[in-house]
């Protein structure tokens, strides 16, 4: 029998997000201590991180001494893969030169090399885990070449873990995604992700299976993340067959209590007045010019907004306005 413990987008940092209410550097070592405490009691093998472990590539050395010292507490090897937030300008190739290529360094976790999978023997059974890390193409190429390992010949069961927007409904035109129903043609047994903060829990098909359960921080002013509470994923392997099971992290406090709703409203108040001033120009105004200064001009004109937002509206397209003939000049 082979086990393992699944968490994902731990987002350390050393600042509290503006939205939150709590002292959030405390918060998510209460978690990850649980986490990590977790992992032993269930004696797992390995404990598995879909990305994002860092908010930041560059975050201060202090604060990483800090988490780092209790993912040392965990008596399995750890192994991740690279999130957006874990290198410079997305690009993997900058591991080296990261936070979390400092962490790999030291041995503290191994950053998965796509190319190099890791295997895992345990009670007869073989184990590959392959990882997919974060880049620009994710989620925008074929998916054969992000969600389709090589599978070992004599691997019994494979798992592969990819820091991607892999999603159960399709997002908005723009948004680059993958939908779950297009890929179970893969030839993973496992595909475990992240990046997806609101996560989708265990999907399975025909014997395979699709994970994420959602980040384990909360960082973001959604409103999903309000009613949201962090989980981890504790797999059991035995010979082939598969058993996933989700864990709530009963450290985490509700929602309400740690995320600022009086923030979240004030949002969602901006997004519906924008809106609303979006359709208000589109009902009062029919442009007959593409140029930018009679655009404004004709939006000053307009009655039925108010001026507060009819000012702000000028200001940003005036500043779009600047930047587009400056790059015109150059």
């Amino acid at each position: 029998m082979m086990k393992f413990l699944y968490v994902t987008d731990t987002h350390i940092r050393g600042t509290t997000p503006k939205n939150r209410l709590d002292v959030y550097v405390d918060t998510l070592k209460d978690k990850l201590e649980e986490v990590i405490t977790l992992a032993n009691q269930e004696d797992v093998d390995v404990l598995l991180h879909g990305g994002d472990v860092f908010d930041r590539p560059d975050l201060s050395p202090n604060v990483v001494g800090q988490f780092a010292k209790i993912f040392m507490k965990a008596n399995m090897p750890i192994y991740v893969v690279a999130g957006n937030h874990d290198t410079f300008g997305h690009n993997p190739e900058t591991i080296s030169r990261t936070m979390l290529g400092l962490m790999d360094s030291f041995g503290v976790m191994s950053v998965i090399d796509q190319t190099k999978p890791v295997f895992i023997e345990k009670g007869g059974s073989k184990v590959q885990i392959s990882g997919q890390p974060y880049h620009y193409d994710l989620d925008q190429r074929d998916p054969k070449l992000d969600y389709y390992p090589t599978k070992d010949a004599n691997a019994d069961v494979l798992i592969h873990i990819v820091h991607s927007m892999l999603v159960e409904k399709a997002l908005p035109e723009g948004v680059p995604h993958t939908l779950i129903d297009h890929i179970w043609g893969t030839t993973a047994d496992i595909i475990l992700t992240g990046h997806f903060h609101g996560g989708f829990g265990i999907k399975e098909r025909n014997g395979k299976f699709m994970c994420n359960p959602g980040a384990l921080s909360r960082v973001n002013n959604h409103w999903s993340e309000i009613s949201r509470m962090p989980k981890v994923i504790i797999g059991t392997i035995i010979n082939k067959k598969i058993s996933l099971r989700e864990v709530h992290i009963k450290s985490a406090r509700k929602g309400e209590e740690v995320l600022d709703r009086s923030f979240l409203e004030k949002a969602v108040h901006q997004e519906e007045k924008l809106h609303s001033f979006v359709q208000q120009v589109k009902e009062s105004a029919q442009f007959h010019s593409l140029n930018m200064s009679d655009i404004i001009l004709e939006i000053a004109s307009l009655k039925s907004v108010e001026d507060k937002v009819k000012q702000e509206a000028l200001r940003r397209m005036t500043v779009i306005e600047e930047v587009w003939k400056e790059g015109a000049h150059e």
